[in-house]
């Protein structure tokens, strides 16, 4: 784990809110599913805050995954995760219902916002989190050296043919 995998996460997740979250809650918003408007100002810094938190537990936990493995989990990862501690921590200390009252069609709008902003912050740590150093032309070459017991075979087998051990 480096720490500019940990601050790549911060920032990709917090940017994955006004653009991914926030464009699903106003698409949602525009269908008429979700309540509130996007791009709330006070709001909207909170949120991309969090989102942030939330971008450094994701890379910490998902930071070795690469390529679609890493968008798949990182959609799957917000989906769930965000959405649960919204419905069944944040919502009861600020006084609302658990799981947005359990009414099916307000449920929908925290995996759908949460899903892009998943897919939003894997985005970001896929193109700006840290690579993989590239193998110099030695390594890739994998020169397995043999290893005590082999050398001593390779001697025995070297003298038993009139040669000299190596």
């Amino acid at each position: 784990m480096t720490g500019r995998r940990l601050v790549v996460g911060f920032l990709a997740g917090a940017l994955a809110v006004p653009i991914f979250h926030q464009g699903a809650l106003a698409l949602l918003h525009a269908a008429g599913v979700a309540p509130q408007q996007a791009w709330a100002v006070p709001q909207l810094w909170s949120l991309m805050f969090w989102g942030g938190v939330w971008g450094v537990v994701l890379a910490a936990l998902l930071g070795g995954l690469r390529g679609g493995a890493l968008l798949g989990a990182s959609l799957l990862f917000g989906a769930l995760f965000p959405t649960l501690v919204a419905w069944f921590i944040v919502a009861p200390l600020k006084g609302q219902p658990m799981a947005a009252g359990f009414v099916p069609a307000a449920m929908l709008v925290g995996p759908i916002v949460n899903a892009a902003w998943g897919l939003g912050a894997g985005l970001g740590l896929a193109l700006f989190g840290p690579r993989e150093r590239r193998r110099s032309t030695i390594d890739r070459r994998c020169v397995i050296q043999p290893v005590e017991h082999e050398q001593r075979l390779i001697a025995r087998r070297d003298m038993a043919l009139g040669g000299f051990p190596r």
